[in-house]
């Protein structure tokens, strides 16, 4: 749910020969290398439990000698700085919950292969993010990518009581492998065709960024399309059911919010923001 092309540096990004890859759950756009170490618990929905899935990364810190600590619903920090970022996604039966490990990230690259929009920028400060964020092995010098995926696996099997074992697919397993690599590397799942709006607004709230932009013929809402990096992947959807077919109009735009099925805060901020443009 977010425009890719506004999140990445493109000319960049595409210069230094960086893959652009995208994912199904909610948050901003992230920079990976090989200095950085990725975890995914995926599971059915019955057996999710976050405080327990961040056990296991506090544990493998500790391993490590490092104190971690949760921040917010999607962060964990060493030394008050992040060195983790986490999201979120599920259907009908699974859940999922992966993010990243900063072992020895290049920080530098961070701010330049990222582009954030300009309400973003003005919220969030991001010519700071070098001093925010944290390699592990700033605390720990002798820790490697392959030590803290041992770590991770040792803290696995200590929280959730089993014996790790490695996952190999058959035959059958590796061509859906190859059609999904296919499908999620095609161009229109990774940039998609922008929608031709005739208005658009954006602003960056405590609950995340987001853009709305939508097609008015005729007085009413055609189309819409929502842009942002909310930790809610439902959130896109139910904005966009709730806007069209509604009138282009500033009240009757707050009231289909108001009607749909949204977080209070979302709501009032989203009401807060179409009543600041001049319809």
């Amino acid at each position: 749910h977010q425009n890719t092309l506004s999140e990445i540096n493109l000319p960049f990004v595409q210069r230094h020969d960086i893959r652009v890859v995208r994912r199904l759950s909610g948050g901003g756009a992230v920079y990976h290398d090989l200095g950085n170490l990725n975890f995914t618990f995926l599971m059915c929905k019955e057996d999710y439990d976050l405080d327990k899935q961040v056990a296991v990364i506090r544990k493998a810190c500790a391993l490590a000698g490092i104190r971690a600590e949760k921040s917010g619903r999607n962060d964990l920090l060493a030394d008050g700085r992040k060195f983790s970022g986490n999201a979120f996604y599920q259907d009908k039966v699974h859940a999922y919950h992966h993010g990243t490990l900063m072992v020895v990230v290049d920080k530098d690259k961070l701010g330049r292969y990222l582009s954030p929009p300009k309400a973003k920028l003005q919220a969030k400060g991001v010519a700071s993010v070098r001093s925010r964020v944290v390699n592990l092995k700033e605390l720990s010098p002798t820790l490697t990518i392959q030590g803290m995926r041992e770590n991770m696996i040792q803290a696995f099997q200590e929280v959730y009581g089993f014996t790790a074992a490695e996952f190999v697919p058959n035959d059958t397993m590796k061509g859906e492998i190859q059609r999904l690599k296919k499908l999620y590397s095609s161009w229109d799942y990774l940039y998609g065709a922008p929608l031709a709006f005739t208005f658009s607004c954006e602003e960056k709230f405590d609950w995340g960024y987001i853009q709305l932009q939508l097609d008015a013929k005729g007085g009413m809402i055609q189309d819409a399309q929502i842009n942002t990096d909310a930790m809610d992947w439902t959130l896109p959807d139910s904005i966009v059911k709730a806007l069209k077919g509604c009138r282009f109009e500033t009240e009757a735009m707050v009231y289909g919010l108001q009607q749909a099925f949204l977080p209070a805060d979302v709501c009032e901020d989203l009401c807060g923001l179409i009543r600041k443009q001049v319809l």
